[in-house]
């Protein structure tokens, strides 16, 4: 299993839900995992019903058997003043610069330089051990930009070459790369079975291959349990009317008669059996394209509940389940 999990997906497939559940999963029989967020949006702290993070690794959960869960939000701004006080010893001088806006502008206008140094952060700790050798934490889980974005976020040397072709700046670049493209990383894509985001997962592995970054499982998330199977929706549309409203009779559902109450049931059953068989053709289909992608896939249920932090040990318990921790 690869230290550094990245995880990234269309808007809406609840990709930060996802590397959350991980970091848990990852974290089972005391393992230690830093969950790291990169665009200041928050959502793990929502999800872990916990007062917003700072830029600092804090404690968040603890798994089953005792492992620990790390959080850190990375703020670009205070990376930067970390990376200048770490190779140009600026100290006070660093937060000057802060204070007349010229971190804000360097992140701002030059945006290789901002992923190198959230990537970087990263990295860091995937590298990071202690006194005796062994690594800070067993996983660290990127809660990464979307899928759109997530080849040139990750491709950060590419990024900086035209910026920096030598220097502090270039040489993190290609230290970043070296974990980045190595079997230390993995990036995962989170996914719906509807058709624009397994469309967008599709591209954005083609895209990742392409640049030669470690493509890792597919996380299909919010999947509706299966009502009717093939078998049962042929059924359906090849009985006649009057022996499922016989059928309904029969259950204590009202009389036979023409116009009772069971047979007036059957049209709105018909009409919702015909829309779940095409839902459910849909996502046949899109599990097939999927599945072509030739990756490990896995499958998260739709919470009827909605998501809290007892569904989010839920989830963690399903990934476990399923192999991909």
């Amino acid at each position: 299993m690869s230290r550094l999990q990245v995880v990234s997906g269309k808007g809406g497939t609840g990709k930060t839900t996802v590397a959350a559940a991980l970091a848990l999963a990852l974290a089972t029989e005391g393992k230690r995992t830093l969950l790291v967020e990169v665009e200041g949006r928050q959502g793990i702290a929502q999800l872990f019903e916990t007062e917003a993070l700072p830029y600092e690794e804090r404690k968040i959960a603890v798994a089953p058997g005792g492992g620990e869960v790390y959080a850190l939000a990375i703020d670009a701004e205070l990376a930067l003043l970390d990376y200048l006080q770490m190779f140009y010893k600026l100290g006070s001088a660093g937060r000057a610069l802060k204070k007349l806006g010229a971190i804000d502008f360097a992140t701002t206008i030059a945006p290789g330089v901002r992923d190198v140094l959230l990537t970087g952060k990263a990295c860091e700790a995937v590298r990071r051990k202690e006194k005796h050798g062994r690594f800070v934490y067993d996983y660290v889980i990127m809660d990464a930009p979307p899928t759109g974005r997530i080849t040139r976020f990750l491709n950060v040397n590419d990024e900086v070459a035209g910026l920096a072709k030598v220097g502090p700046i270039h040489n993190q670049a290609q230290a970043v790369m070296r974990v980045l493209k190595s079997r230390e990383t993995a990036v995962h894509l989170v996914t719906l079975l509807e058709e624009m985001p397994v469309q967008e997962t599709a591209d954005g592995i083609a895209e990742l291959r392409a640049a030669r970054l470690p493509v890792g499982r597919v996380v299909v998330n919010m999947v509706r349990p299966e009502v009717l199977d093939a078998t049962d929706l042929d059924l359906v549309r090849s009985t006649p009317r009057g022996a499922l409203a016989r059928s309904l009779s029969g259950a204590g559902l009202g009389g036979a008669r023409r116009g009772g109450h069971a047979e007036r049931l059957v049209d709105p059953l018909l009409a919702q059996a015909e829309e779940y068989a095409e839902r459910y053709a849909l996502e046949q289909e899109q599990r097939s394209v999927l599945t072509d992608l030739d990756l490990p896939l896995h499958e998260l249920p739709l919470l009827a509940e909605g998501m809290d932090l007892a569904g989010l040990y839920e989830l963690a318990t399903e990934l476990r389940k399923q192999g991909i921790a």
